[in-house]
């Protein structure tokens, strides 16, 4: 544990998911979690909600083709960046490769928190340094706020906390999707009903017995009980805290690259099959005679289909590769055949 500290200039650095279905209370749940862990624990907690840090004009989480995860992965690098200059003592400089809006919106966000205040007058240049407060020394906690459908999401960031020795854990809000589908009726603005529906057939819940790296977890019925009332919370958050993520042994890592490079070569594949797929439905809608502009729609419709699709498959950990391959034509043909139809029903 001496170690850890010191590598983290004397702090203790955690890291704390929490996922769920849209409008299921996790905003909610991360304010009131902040207030308990100050007032009880001392500690300091920064919650970082990806609605509020990714800009609106991006598009809706569900629709890949609009690069929300584009952005949710460079949300992650600006957290990495911060933690290496946190750990090494350093001065917080923007990362050389970003988005100035969301870099900007993270920036701001960490200065509301007190975790940094521009060095220089001239906070707007793309040379501006900022000091980072490391005073008190006491416990941080990142609070990630989102929904984290996918598994492979949450683990995204477990590797971030094995790579800088940090506490980790997740906290999932169990909401039905009825109570979900009302509280978001009621927002000003409420995200699209399928967009929820779509959400309850992909969610992964966290399971400790199958996923070691999942251990500590904890699923909340959010209509039962709140944070403030729930020991088991404070407990895994001290648990986590006091046991950070070791790094990886040599012999784990060189599996974890093979496991990769096999799911590379078969999201290739199925890349490739949906293309051909895609093609030859093209061709099918030439010969019955649509229009340029339909054409035109109808490739477009086809090609944001084939992002989400192909996004699914490389979550779909608990599938076996080569049944995935040889399956992949049929499944995306099943989910295409509904566009195709609208438009050759029209003739």
């Amino acid at each position: 544990m001496a170690e850890e500290l010191r590598r983290a200039g004397g702090h203790q650095l955690g890291l704390c998911l929490l996922c769920g279905l849209p409008a299921a209370g996790k905003t909610t749940t991360a304010q009131a979690l902040s207030r308990v862990l100050r007032e009880r624990k001392g500690w300091r907690c920064v919650p970082l909600a990806y609605d509020d840090l990714i800009p609106p004009e991006v598009g809706s989480r569900m629709r890949p083709s609009f690069n929300f995860q584009l952005y949710r992965h460079e949300l992650l690098l600006y957290l990495e960046h911060f933690l290496q200059n946190f750990i090494k003592g350093c001065h917080y400089s923007p990362p050389p490769n970003r988005t100035e809006t969301t870099w900007k919106r993270f920036a701001c966000y960490l200065k509301e928190q007190e975790l940094i205040y521009p060095r220089t007058g001239t906070e707007d240049s793309a040379s501006c340094q900022y000091l980072i407060d490391f005073i008190p020394l006491r416990p941080i906690y990142f609070i990630l706020d989102d929904n984290f459908y996918y598994r492979s999401m949450r683990y995204e960031v477990y590797q971030l906390a094995r790579q800088y020795t940090l506490g980790f854990c997740q906290l999932f809000l169990d909401c039905q999707a009825d109570v979900c589908l009302e509280r978001n009726s009621q927002r000003k603005q409420p995200l699209p009903e399928e967009t929820i529906h779509a959400m309850v057939q992909k969610m992964e819940v966290p399971n400790p017995e199958k996923y070691a790296w999942e251990q500590n977890s904890l699923i909340l019925k959010t209509t039962e009980c709140s944070v403030e009332d729930n020991l088991q919370v404070l407990d895994l958050l001290s648990t986590a805290l006091e046991n950070p993520v070791k790094p990886l042994e040599e012999n784990t890592e060189v599996k974890e690259m093979d496991r990769a490079i096999c799911a590379a070569s078969v999201l290739h594949q199925a890349d490739q099959a949906v293309r051909r797929a895609v093609s030859q439905t093209m061709k099918t809608a030439k010969d019955n005679n649509l229009t340029p502009k339909e054409m035109k729609s109808l490739a477009d419709e086809l090609n944001m289909l084939k992002v989400e699709f192909l996004e699914d498959l490389r979550h779909r950990e608990n599938e076996k590769n080569n049944q995935l391959n040889m399956n992949v034509t049929s499944l995306f043909s099943q989910q295409s055949d509904g566009i195709v139809k609208k438009y050759l029903s029209e003739k």
